[in-house]
């Protein structure tokens, strides 16, 4: 498979590589790929951070992160082999001296690998000073590449600093703007699922579509992250890049090729597209929550402010509608809803068709198509079907069901950060986001958040454990329409 091809020897730089993302996310995913054989000689992995370590204590504590985070203590010769090709430096970022940066620069510069990528696992405020301190200290290949991790800024115009921040040090194409939503199998099959099968574009549009709903639910609360999140919150955490990210790939034209500018342009026409939620309609249009305490799996949970311990009015839940403002959705809504502390962790997208005209059946429901992103990857299709026996003509819905496990012989998928660390060493920025979409997803947030503030609009408390605050069923109800938890 082509998945497994190796890619060239590379000198690969993790900025903040002792912290959470890196030990939790980055470094077991590249031991995975290295497990399966993809990682070539002489690649090497460099920890970056500022405190002063020995690379054996380095060494050790990703050997703890690995047993923790893959469930088990790594295979002793594929440990052996990964471990050697770990470093480990102490660094100054904001410094970008020539002193500072020495050990980094000796270090690369000694049996230098033809690929070299920079990882920023680090506060998006230190991007530049990071980009600034490689420039500096002669580091920035022609073909280096710089991996960017969200969020891109809290609004369009801290984005728009970063951008132009690295931009200075790093051309447009090898800047790789992260969204681990995209290295998901499942999320790159919606392309194969509308582009490679006839019988759905054909159906892909506002006269047979009656809605389209995207959920993002997660059980867990904020965390350790309670100080991030409570300058942050759902929406732009979630929203401004996961979600809207999924919108493009559900409402995208087709594109002319899988090329990485035709992919983009695609995407950035439908956030040109969607139609601005400001002023007063953020109160028919969003809702806002926060959960309280409660319970999750029967296990009773506090209240985000408990875990903040002072009142907020940040959201912890979101729910949208959205309106795409083109030829192919116009009239067509999109239902939006992400939130923490809900009853199970699910990401699913939701297509909904429109009734038959005329019915000659009594109980005939919609067709509908579920693709579920997680946890369990797979498509169903709805569809009514007779009753079988003689006792009338009864019909009931039952579903086509693809389960991508059964499918393929029970295999498992690799983590969404081990694809998209291999791309990025392969060069290939398609599943990584332009800044322009950055930008116009910026614009389209900005706009809610606006809205926020001058309506006053506050926080609906809901119960951990529950779907979410009453007034995301009423946003659907309004219209006649459900969220869908099955079909």
């Amino acid at each position: 498979m082509s998945s497994l091809n190796p890619v060239e020897p590379f000198d690969l730089i993790i900025f903040g590589g002792t912290g959470d993302l890196a030990m939790r996310k980055l470094l077991p995913a590249i031991y995975r790929r290295d497990e399966a054989g993809q990682l070539p000689d002489p690649s090497r992995i460099i920890g970056i951070a500022r405190a002063p370590m020995e690379v054996s204590e380095f060494q050790q504590r990703l050997y703890s992160a690995l047993n923790k985070y893959l469930g088990a203590d790594p295979d002793e010769t594929v440990w052996r082999r990964f471990s050697s090709r770990l470093s480990y430096l102490d660094l100054d970022v904001t410094d970008k001296t020539a002193q500072n940066w020495r050990g980094l620069h000796t270090l690369l510069e000694a049996d230098a690998n033809p690929v070299r990528a920079a990882y920023l696992s680090v506060s998006p405020r230190i991007y530049g000073a990071i980009a600034s301190g490689l420039s500096a200290n002669n580091l920035v290949t022609d073909d280096m590449r710089l991996v960017l991790e969200k969020p891109i800024g809290i609004d369009q115009d801290s984005a728009n600093a970063i951008n132009e921040a690295v931009g200075r040090y790093f051309n447009e194409n090898q800047i790789f703007r992260i969204d681990h939503y995209l290295g998901k199998e499942t999320v790159q099959n919606l392309l194969a699922l509308r582009f490679g099968n006839a019988i759905f574009e054909p159906l892909w549009r506002r006269e047979v579509i009656d809605h389209v709903q995207i959920t993002v639910a997660e059980e867990l609360g904020v965390g350790n992250r309670v100080e991030f999140y409570e300058h942050i919150g759902a929406l732009k955490d979630m929203v401004q890049n996961h979600l809207l990210q999924l919108v493009c790939l559900v409402a995208m034209e087709p594109p002319v090729s899988l090329d990485v500018d035709a992919v983009r342009s695609e995407k950035i026409k439908v956030l040109k597209a969607l139609k601005p939620i400001s002023g007063a309609d953020v109160l028919t249009q969003t809702v806002r929550g926060q959960y309280r305490a409660g319970a999750v799996d029967g296990v009773a949970v506090d209240g985000y402010e408990d875990e903040l311990t002072e009142a907020s009015n940040t959201e912890t839940y979101v729910a949208l509608k959205l309106e795409i403002e083109n030829w192919r959705w116009s009239g067509t809504p999109f239902y939006l809803r992400t939130g923490k502390r809900l009853p199970e962790k699910r990401s699913e997208i939701v297509i909904r068709f429109k009734p038959v005209p005329h019915s000659i059946f009594s109980g005939l429901q919609p067709n509908g198509l579920r693709i579920s992103l997680q946890p369990d990857e797979g498509v169903k299709l709805t569809t009514m079907v007779k009753e079988p026996g003689p006792g009338g003509f009864e019909l009931e819905a039952k579903d086509l069901d693809l389960s991508f496990a059964e499918a393929f012989g029970g295999a498992t998928y690799p983590d969404a950060y081990e694809r998209l660390i291999i791309e990025v060493l392969r060069g290939n920025p398609t599943l990584f986001m332009h800044r322009d979409e950055v930008a116009w997803a910026w614009r389209f947030i900005d706009n809610i958040t606006e809205g926020w503030q001058n309506e006053g609009q506050k926080v609906e408390k809901y119960f951990a454990g529950s779907w979410g605050p009453h007034g995301a069923s009423n946003l659907l109800d309004r219209d006649g329409r459900a969220w869908q938890a099955d079909l």
